[in-house]
């Protein structure tokens, strides 16, 4: 295998000796461990772990470790996964009327921070499309109605599969996607809600915190499951906000804590850095990469 880096996820059941036989594993095949981050969930009985290998010397090849791993993982019921960080994954970006974070997201994307292919921007309006002709992205021009949904998600999951999309980010795109859509890319589409979840789910967020009157205002950067905003959790941010605060002042700051907080969230998913669990996301730290 030539000189790369190599990201195993694992997660099974909790049982002793679990890192010994992990590491010594890899050591055995010719890796350098770079990383080993684990957690351990005492509540439920479960072990999470992401290992970072450097595969310099190594005479293995993709198909052999897979096969010589698979040995050790059954007996221990890991389900894992393994990136060998070769190729940069395809995105598609997903947006409606708000351009804060596709603005953003392009931006960082250009800038290096963002290690992705930006394949295409789909809305179900043309209103942003001049941001993506600035970035020299395309864009496609997909309207949708209650009438039409079933017939509109079709045509974007062929747009998607076609260009082998590997991530999805709907960047407040104003539409609930059907659980047909959603079931077609488990664990692949992030969504930005405007709310530090699980307060002020669905529409509207801004204006029922306003008018609760809330001291602090949020964003939620979670997967998109089939029940509405209640998808695992990747990344979360507040800031302090006062009575004085209207409803144009909490827009304007919410704007920039959805800027980050979905950033890192399509980050951490970039770079192999979560586990999803049931319903949570175990969010390893970046861990010198």
């Amino acid at each position: 295998m030539k000189s790369q880096v190599v990201t195993f996820l694992i997660k099974c059941p909790d049982q002793k000796g679990l890192v010994a036989k992990i590491t010594s594993f890899f050591f055995e095949k010719g890796f350098n461990i770079l990383s080993c981050q684990q957690y351990v969930n005492s509540i439920e009985d479960k072990y999470f772990m992401r290992i970072r290998l450097n595969a310099d010397g190594t005479e293995i090849s993709k198909k052999e470790l897979e096969e010589n791993f698979m040995e050790l993982a059954e007996p221990l019921q890991f389900k894992w996964s393994v990136n060998y960080g070769d190729k940069k994954q395809n995105v598609a970006i997903m947006v409606s009327h708000t351009s804060h974070n596709l603005y953003d997201l392009l931006e960082r994307h250009r800038e290096g921070s963002l290690v992705c292919n930006i394949k295409m921007i789909i809305s179900n309006h043309d209103k942003l499309r001049p941001i993506a002709d600035m970035f020299g992205i395309p864009y496609h021009y997909l309207p949708v109605t209650k009438s039409t949904k079933q017939e509109q998600e079709s045509q974007v999951i062929n747009l998607l599969d076609a260009n082998e999309i590997d991530l999805i980010i709907m960047a407040r795109y104003m539409q609930i996607l059907s659980s047909n859509f959603i079931n077609h890319y488990p664990d692949k589409i992030i969504n930005i809600h405007h709310s530090f979840l699980p307060a002020f789910q669905g529409a509207n967020p801004y204006k029922r915190a306003y008018d609760r009157g809330v001291k602090l205002i949020g964003a939620t950067a979670h997967y998109a499951t089939e029940d509405l905003d209640e998808g695992p959790i990747i990344e979360q941010d507040v800031e302090p906000v006062t009575h004085e605060s209207t409803l144009k002042t909490l827009k304007r700051i919410g704007a920039d804590i959805e800027r980050l907080v979905l950033a890192r969230a399509v980050k951490s998913h970039l770079q192999n850095q979560i586990i999803v669990s049931g319903n949570k996301a175990i969010v390893f730290p970046e861990a010198g990469e």
